[in-house]
């Protein structure tokens, strides 16, 4: 895949008289993983909730595959094309694993129809089935949610996105809260989804996404301060400058 897929231009984001969001304009290729990066307070989760309709922008427009999302009701982001998941994990704890994806397939399909028979809907457990076997969680799938481990949940969370079979998968800090062989195992699960689909993501561990990215966009202090493969952004000044002493390195 190739071609603009996602852009936004001039977007600016006001809650009152706080700006968090001025002039960001950036566009998003198809067929590629890309991160955005930056510093607390820098904007990203404002942009990211833009990006997903969660926000509406106070100026700018967002254009989806040449299409304007202004305006458009966060569900119907999902009919769109695009899916996501939250930075803090978002399950149903005692249902099942394979329940919490098919949930979530049903509610794409069916609407206030509360007598049609769920059980005849095979063809949604096999949407589930093929979301939890992209994740790794085929053989869990009976088991309750609640028994998964904190890596196995993020993980459900994205199978429940991938339901919708999105062109554009928005992860938002898909590692929050995992040890190192959590991580690990999540990288490995993201190298995979981006082979088949356009990715973006948030990330606060620099070395993951600077391995991970084919591209990285840098946000400080609600603009954008540099945008580009992941060694320009290793060696840009500015960049080096607002990371320098950060917890998490550069290298």
């Amino acid at each position: 895949m190739t071609g603009e897929l996602l852009r936004a231009e001039g977007i600016g984001k006001r809650f009152g008289g706080f700006v968090a969001l001025e002039g960001i304009t950036v566009s998003f290729a198809a067929g590629q993983l890309t991160s955005i990066i930056g510093p607390n307070g820098a904007g990203k989760s404002t942009f990211f909730n833009i990006l997903s309709g969660a926000l509406t922008p106070t100026s700018g427009k967002l254009h989806f595959k040449g299409r304007e999302l202004n305006g458009l009701p966060q569900h119907r982001f999902v009919h769109q094309g695009i899916s996501r998941s939250y930075q803090i994990t978002n399950i149903f704890p005692d249902l099942s694993v394979h329940e919490n994806v098919r949930v979530a397939a049903q509610a794409l399909i069916v609407s206030y129809d509360i007598w049609r028979n769920r059980a005849r809907m095979v063809e949604l457990d096999a949407r589930a089935d093929a979301a939890l076997d992209a994740v790794g969680l085929l053989a869990r799938r009976s088991g309750l949610a609640k028994f998964l481990s904190h890596g196995q949940q993020r993980a459900l969370e994205i199978a429940v996105a991938l339901v919708s079979e999105p062109e554009l998968l928005l992860l938002d800090e898909p590692t929050a809260g995992m040890g190192p062989e959590e991580t690990k195992d999540m990288v490995a699960l993201l190298e995979r989804l981006a082979d088949k689909r356009t990715v973006l993501l948030v990330e606060h561990k620099m070395k993951m996404v600077l391995g991970l990215s084919k591209r990285v966009v840098v946000l400080h202090h609600g603009r954008l301060l540099a945008d580009g493969a992941p060694d320009e952004i290793r060696s840009n000044p500015e960049v080096r400058r607002v990371y320098l002493g950060q917890s998490e390195g550069y290298g």
